[in-house]
């Protein structure tokens, strides 16, 4: 099994960028999709964004047009571009793979926490 780190998060102003990592223990290249998904206090988990192993992309809504995810199979990780930040945004975010389609996303890294400010 593949164990996932993020990293990158913090607190920043509304309208601000981060960039989050998610490092695999493992070859990222055999996987299927990698993605991330976010927690907020008092809602769902969410999909944010996908990645799946010949570079397509898929986004919510809200994340269309101000984040961007990414791969580097040679250094084993995804990554999230977060630009143009708004408070609901707020929120914990995970990094998941799944290994085929079929299995859907069922693992997940530890989180990261996201705040930006108003």
């Amino acid at each position: 099994q593949v164990q996932l780190v993020e990293s990158g998060g913090g607190l920043v102003q509304a309208g601000g960028s981060l960039r989050l990592s998610c490092a695999a223990s493992g070859s990222i290249s055999r996987l299927n999709a990698m993605g991330w998904y976010r927690h907020a206090p008092g809602k769902q988990r969410e999909l944010v964004a996908t990645i799946t192993v010949d570079g397509t992309t898929n986004y919510a809504d809200s994340a269309k047009g101000r984040f961007t995810i990414s791969r580097d199979n040679a250094k084993n990780t995804v990554y999230l571009q977060m630009n143009s930040l708004k408070p609901e945004d707020t929120a914990v975010y995970y990094c998941t793979y799944r290994l085929l389609p079929v299995f859907g996303f069922n693992n997940w890294g530890q989180g990261t926490q996201v705040t930006a400010s108003s």
